[in-house]
């Protein structure tokens, strides 16, 4: 009974299958027909092998987009001309050349060129003729064009084209800073003569008191541009010194307050903001707007040991004193910004194995002079090393193919060796360093140079090996990587040793108050080739030739 029911149920299954079959040709058919006929609807009929035609229609259509897409090309240039529009430049320099040659009165041409900055027309010097130049200089001014030569570089060579007379009255205009750097690229001979041309007495005495500091003093960097008035004044009194200095000085924001000793001598005494003395009433005391506490620095300070003091105050000046606290000068935040940057191409050059910062256009004795001091060293120490590697001579007799990897572990030494120098040389910048964080710098180099060269040690080891046995016909697996074991070893401690010393030998120098710099990276690597060069071959003499005797 149970299995005519069940044979019932499959013919019910198979006949309701056969009509869904039938159902889904029939859909299938009607869908081919309807895309026949939308096919013909559009005017063309297609047979195998016969060209498809395209109608009017379709072809305006086809062209309507390609103009859309023209449009919007179009459109993205004309926003891009825009853009570039909106940060256009005016193309100064060439206005300037076109006033300076061109045939306006003298008078004309000196009110347009005060529309410019001094920075912009000492840009276009360089464009113009010594005859043009000179013209310029006489259209200007000597203050005026005293002011041009302080934006230039290196203004000796356009002060050698004019006359002692000449050259003096626009030296004198100057602030004494920027004279002295004017005059310091001259010979002495051009010097002495521009000097002894100069009428201003105060002017000639301000250069030679800066001339008579060394390079590495602070004094040498102030400048005699600065305002002072007396203690004791009343607040009309202090304003109208003031407006009576600030014709010939224009550093003007801090106001520097000095008062006399029984002994006769003008002292220091503070300091005070120009907007507060503005700002006070009339029957304010002076003394409360006085800073007391103002920094100051002595003028036979070292540069090194000021900058970090100077860069340590958001002050526009702070005062020079002498022995006596008598103010001499000021250093400015652009004369502190003119230091660091000297004393940071300074240190860049003795990193490189300089013994003084080059220019472009120095002349190659003076080339020769700065380096060649370094290179003698260095070159003593490479036949240090050289020595070093001669006595592993049998080493290299027995097995000459591992000379080939000794470049490669010298290098890597050499890198990680100069990197923390780097780092060093960078730290030690601050002052206040303390001996927590400086044993924190030479624990975190070492640790950076020893997993260095534990990741490339590995590294070597494990592709030297394979390397070794394909080019060494007939060495085993265990030759092979024994060299690769001694490659990668001595990788690690040659990097090791090379972050370890490239951090204590500043910490040395700078602890006996030597520049840090002066542990230069040639200097370095040279140490590390010493040790690398003894741990590499001294593994290989050891393992291969004395236990293993290959």
């Amino acid at each position: 009974m149970n299995e005519k029911i069940d044979e019932k149920n499959l013919e019910a299954i198979e006949k309701e299958n056969d009509q869904v079959a039938e159902s889904a040709d029939v859909l299938s058919d009607r869908e081919d027909d309807h895309a026949e006929g939308e096919f013909a609807s559009g005017g063309s009929e297609y047979t195998e092998g016969e060209e498809i035609k395209v109608t009017p229609e379709q072809n305006d259509s086809f062209g309507n987009d390609v103009e859309e897409d023209d449009a919007e090309e179009a459109k993205e240039e004309e926003t891009a001309e825009e853009s570039e529009e909106l940060f256009e430049h005016p193309d100064y320099e060439s206005e300037l050349v076109e006033i300076i040659r061109g045939d306006l009165s003298v008078e004309e041409k000196r009110d347009r060129l005060a529309d410019y900055h001094y920075n912009d027309i000492a840009g276009v010097l360089d464009e113009l003729t010594p005859q043009e130049r000179r013209a310029l200089y006489h259209i200007l001014g000597a203050e005026e064009t005293s002011e041009v030569f302080a934006y230039l570089d290196d203004a000796s060579s356009y002060i050698a084209e004019l006359t002692p007379e000449i050259a003096a009255d626009i030296v004198q205009e100057m602030d004494a800073d920027d004279a002295v750097d004017v005059l310091e690229d001259l010979d002495e001979e051009q010097q002495a003569a521009i000097i002894q041309h100069i009428d201003d007495e105060e002017a000639k005495e301000d250069i030679r008191l800066i001339q008579s500091y060394e390079d590495e003093e602070i004094g040498s960097k102030m400048t005699t541009n600065y305002i002072a008035v007396r203690r004791g004044l009343t607040i009309k009194q202090a304003m109208k010194s003031l407006i009576d200095q600030a014709a010939d000085n224009d550093n003007l924001s801090t106001i520097y307050v000095i008062e006399s000793t029984e002994e006769g001598n003008e002292t220091f005494y503070g300091a005070i903001n120009l907007q507060d003395l503005i700002i006070a009433r009339q029957g304010t005391d002076l003394d409360s707007l006085i800073t007391t506490s103002y920094p100051y620095v002595y003028d036979h300070e070292s540069v090194d040991d000021c900058i970090e003091q100077l860069k340590d105050y958001s002050e526009d000046s702070i005062p020079v004193l002498n022995s006596d606290k008598q103010i001499l000068g000021v250093i400015t935040s652009q004369d502190l910004v003119e230091v660091v940057d000297e004393e940071m191409s300074e240190d860049y050059a003795k990193l490189g194995g300089l013994t003084a910062e080059e220019d472009l256009y120095e002349p190659l004795k003076d080339s020769i002079r700065k380096r060649a001091p370094w290179l003698l060293t260095l070159m003593g120490l490479g036949l240090i090393v050289s020595s070093v590697v001669g006595i592993f001579e049998p080493v290299m007799r027995e097995l000459a193919f591992v000379v080939a990897f000794q470049s490669m572990i010298l290098d890597m030494a050499g890198n990680v060796g100069t990197q923390s120098l780097a780092v060093t040389i960078r730290v030690l910048m601050d002052e206040n360093l303390t001996a927590k964080e400086k044993l924190h710098l030479v624990l975190k180099e070492v640790r950076v140079g020893f997993v260095d060269g534990l990741i490339l040690g590995c590294i070597s080891f494990m592709f030297i090996g394979m390397y070794l046995h394909l080019t060494q016909a007939g060495r085993t697996w265990g030759f092979c990587y024994t060299v690769s074991g001694c490659i990668g070893v001595a990788m690690v401690f040659a990097m090791t040793f090379s972050s370890t010393v490239a951090t204590l030998v500043p910490l040395f120098f700078k602890k006996i108050k030597i520049d840090p710099a002066v542990a230069s990276g040639p200097m370095i690597t040279t140490l590390t080739d010493l040790v690398g060069v003894v741990s590499y071959y001294g593994l290989i003499w050891t393992l291969l030739i004395n236990v293993m005797h290959y």
